[in-house]
């Protein structure tokens, strides 16, 4: 066995066990997706796809439309997965009263805050330092004009501006709060230098002595939000990523804004659509998601026709089309649950041990199911996350307690999760009752 076959073990066990914790508490996990991923090859394939054209300088977006239970969030969760498989840093926010839509200022801050790389959270900081070695790696070993720190420091300084150039010509501060943010790391002033990656990031509150030093006037608002994101990218791709993923989960919380706020919301999709197709946002994806209603309904995406037109889908054949521009996903069955369950039983044996395949038997499973969908109006779709917090608890407790039989001690009890249920769950629930 060689060297790292004990380590690729090791990485495959805490995996393991990070998803099932995950299970337990009803979460999704942050990753090895894959292992438990059901009837979404066709969807994971065309983003893939999708991803492979966009590292190679393009932009696009997709929307995913289902209604709760078709299991958006996995799939959400699963692209960005995917993408950072193919060297993307990615952003997954959600949309929100606190975070609109049409506030751009709050949507960029919420994605500068949630990025994401395959070993790092909360990334921009070590994004920009990557970016900036870079530079300084390149001054070195191509031009070989810093003879000294005070000539590497100016040579760089004047990269970046180079680097910036585009985004520079339409707004200056982004590449001077870089250039504050590089002097203040090698003169070792930590204040200043985490004020400066504040303001990158749109943070409230960032005090004068930072704008004085950088030479820039105000804070970054809806009307600039735009330019610094098409700057943000610039910089993850000269850090050595293949660009930005974002993810904006539930879009559908924009129809309960003043129609003007609305209107103003599905505006930004148009612009950032059309701004996608003029080839002004390299190297960047975004996956939107939202329900039935949002993309139909009178106070969804079909109030303005400019936005619905760019991204209707016709439907007339029974065979959907996830290469347009809305994936849309049917609901959970009992067919892919059972099968969940048995790829979660396989996880389960390498975070812990084999389980024991006739107290957990296809037959249990499908049981359980029943017990559950009886007390939830016989919906399947609504119980996925409830099943499998209980499924892993039978697990732990069939591996902990040998004269443990799940086929006579279990049965299902709704009332020891009404606090911590859904709104969706609840509802259902209540109408069970």
């Amino acid at each position: 066995m060689s060297i790292s076959d004990p380590e690729r073990m090791e990485k495959n066990r805490l995996e393991s066990i990070n998803i099932i914790n995950a299970l337990r508490r009803g979460t999704v996990p942050a990753g090895g997706l894959e292992r438990i991923a059901v009837g979404l090859e066709v969807e994971e394939g065309v983003i893939g796809k999708q991803l492979d054209y966009v590292a190679g300088g393009g932009g696009d977006l997709k929307f995913i439309r289902g209604e709760y239970g078709s299991g958006k969030t996995f799939l959400v969760a699963r692209s960005l997965e995917i993408a950072r498989s193919k060297g993307f840093v990615t952003s997954h926010i959600v949309i929100s009263p606190g975070t609109p839509l049409h506030k751009l200022r709050g949507v960029y801050q919420q994605v500068c805050a949630n990025l994401r790389t395959t070993g790092e959270e909360h990334a921009l900081k070590a994004i920009i330092d990557t970016w900036l070695f870079n530079i300084e790696e390149r001054i070195l070993s191509v031009s070989g004009e810093a003879e000294n720190d005070a000539a590497l420091e100016t040579a760089t300084e004047r990269e970046i501006e180079t680097s910036l150039a585009g985004i520079s010509s339409l707004n200056s501060a982004l590449a001077a709060t870089l250039r504050t943010y590089y002097r203040a790391s090698n003169a070792g002033d930590f204040a200043l230098a985490q004020a400066a990656l504040g303001w990158i990031a749109a943070e409230p509150n960032i005090g004068r002595e930072l704008k004085a030093k950088a030479g820039i006037k105000g804070d970054i608002d809806d009307s600039v939000a735009f330019i610094f994101l098409q700057g943000l990218v610039s910089i993850i791709h000269g850090a050595g990523y293949s660009g930005l993923a974002i993810a904006v989960d539930e879009l559908e919380t924009t129809q309960a804004l003043q129609r003007n706020q609305r209107e103003k919301a599905y505006q930004v999709l148009v612009r950032l659509i059309d701004a996608i197709d003029k080839g002004e946002m390299p190297r960047c994806f975004f996956l939107f998601t939202g329900t039935p209603a949002l993309f139909d309904g009178s106070r969804g995406i079909r109030s303005l026709p400019p936005l619905y037109d760019r991204i209707s889908v016709a439907q007339t054949d029974g065979f959907t089309n996830p290469r347009q521009p809305q994936i849309p996903l049917s609901k959970f069955d009992t067919a892919k649950l059972e099968l969940v369950a048995l790829r979660v039983v396989d996880v389960y044996a390498q975070a812990y041990s084999e389980p024991d395949r006739e107290r957990i038997s296809h037959r249990f499973i499908r049981a359980m199911i029943r017990k559950i969908t009886t007390r939830f109006g016989g919906r399947v779709d609504i119980i996925p996350r409830i099943f499998l917090k209980e499924f892993v608890d039978i697990l732990d407790k069939c591996e902990l307690y040998e004269d443990y039989n799940p086929h006579d001690a279990y049965d299902f009890d709704a009332g020891h999760l009404r606090g911590e249920l859904k709104k969706e769950e609840e509802a259902v629930m209540v109408v069970t009752f």
